[in-house]
């Protein structure tokens, strides 16, 4: 997940209006929380492929980052060599005392090219399986964390009109070699992001994603090169009605190999809260999250993803307010937006919620270690409220490759030395660890 910073700054007044936004968590907080979770409740920590094995050379992210122009501000390398390290870093999240591991499987390197299957690579991810199992984790397995093989964006990407069914032919690989021994399957990561960020990126951004996908195109002597999470504004409307299909596609083709296999997909929530008379709110939401909390309603569970709150008044979002705490790129880091968010993704979609990512990107591990359980508190509240909640799930277990800001930003449990590829962990990680041993925050 990336975080942006707000636009602009407005004064002290519209910030006092934005602390007024939020009165039912003033009043919850006066009401005690049980601080113990349900027995089997997942405590977990996030990887993606992409992010942290490196090489990844057949994916179409791999492209965009090794070009002139790009988005991107360095390319992802060697990553954290995961692709290498993975048995390090489940050691990592056994002795934390978490109970879960999240990561993704590259379709870039599964089918390299168009039809072209790789044996070795399935191999690979079942493995990891195999060793969450052997370290009492369970594996909670995304097909597709935003990057897809060279081949498919080259050809139209989620645009193109045989993308869902090319999807879920590459899903029904992976679940016949490893869908018998996963807990969850979620088939896309935040398909939604681009409608969030339509309305946050700022104009040269956009112009430089167009750039650097007309690049593409034009390096592979193709009409169009499409990215599922860098693209112009104009394809997020047909990104979308193909990443729909795709999900669709996706879970019939999972649930033919293991029906009773829960499937679902994550979304990026942010809570959204409405600030005076005729609030922006709910038209963000229809927006954002509307279409794809109506499909979730037909999955087994909803993965929540957030990072922060956005107030809305009549006229737009309100800055943060005067005092607040924020993450490395100036947004405010808000612990009770947690709640929130799933609170919300809960009330539309009428089905169980993983967190599937939540943390704080920041060089300042004390406020990571503060944030983790004052959300959770608050995520406690709402699960006491009755929204069911199988798990927590933070980002990340590691420092990793953020995309297009690079290695700037972090947001492990474990900082990573780019040379050495050491994984150290942070005091934020013992924190989480101890409330996962307890079961309780």
């Amino acid at each position: 997940m990336t975080d942006f910073a707000p636009l602009d700054r407005r004064g002290l007044l519209a910030a006092s209006a934005a602390l007024a936004a939020a009165p039912a968590f003033a009043r919850a907080a006066a009401k005690r929380v049980d601080p113990n979770f349900p027995k089997g409740f997942l405590w977990g920590a996030a990887t993606a492929g992409h992010q942290v094995e490196g090489n990844n050379t057949a994916s179409d992210t791999w492209f965009l980052e090794n070009q002139q122009p790009t988005v991107f501000a360095e390319p992802s390398g060697d990553a954290c060599n995961n692709l290498e390290l993975w048995a390090t870093d489940l050691d990592i999240v056994k002795d934390l005392g978490l109970t879960s591991y999240r990561f993704s499987v590259e379709w870039a390197r599964i089918e390299p090219e168009k039809g072209l299957f790789s044996q070795a690579m399935l191999d690979h991810y079942k493995r990891i399986v195999e060793g969450c199992h052997a370290r009492g984790l369970a594996p909670l397995v995304t097909f597709n964390h935003f990057t897809a093989p060279r081949w498919f964006s080259a050809q139209g990407g989620w645009t193109a009109a045989d993308a869902p069914q090319l999807f879920a032919r590459y899903c029904d690989k992976v679940a016949r070699a490893i869908g018998a021994d996963i807990a969850m399957a979620m088939t896309l990561n935040e398909p939604n992001i681009l409608l969030i960020l339509k309305g946050i990126l700022p104009p040269p951004v956009w112009d430089m994603q167009r750039a650097t996908v007309a690049k593409a195109a034009e390096r592979l002597g193709v009409a169009k090169f499409v990215s599922a999470n860098v693209a112009g504004p104009e394809d997020v409307e047909a990104l979308q009605a193909g990443l729909q299909a795709g999900h669709k596609a996706a879970r019939a083709a999972i649930k033919a190999v293991r029906g009773d296999l829960p499937v679902g997909f994550t979304l990026s929530v942010v809570d959204e809260q409405a600030a005076g008379k005729n609030s922006l709110r709910d038209k963000v939401r229809a927006e954002a999250y509307g279409a794809w909390l109506e499909i979730a309603k037909d999955d087994d569970f909803i993965g929540v993803q957030n990072y922060e709150r956005a107030v809305w008044n009549d006229k737009g979002r309100l800055p943060a307010p005067e005092g607040a705490d924020r993450n490395w790129s100036g947004t405010e880091v808000w612990a009770p937006s947690l709640a929130g968010a799933v609170r919300y993704a809960h009330s539309v979609a009428g089905v169980p919620v993983l967190v599937s990512e939540h943390g704080v990107g920041t060089d300042d591990d004390t406020l990571r270690a503060r944030f983790i359980p004052a959300a959770l508190e608050g995520l406690k509240r709402v699960m006491d409220e009755g929204v069911p909640v199988l798990g927590y799930v933070h980002w990340s277990l590691l420092d990793n490759f953020e995309w297009i800001f690079g290695y700037k930003p972090h947001f492990g449990l474990c900082s990573v030395d780019r040379t050495t590829f050491a994984r150290t962990p942070k005091p934020s990680a013992r924190v989480l660890g101890g409330i996962a041993r307890r079961n309780a925050v």
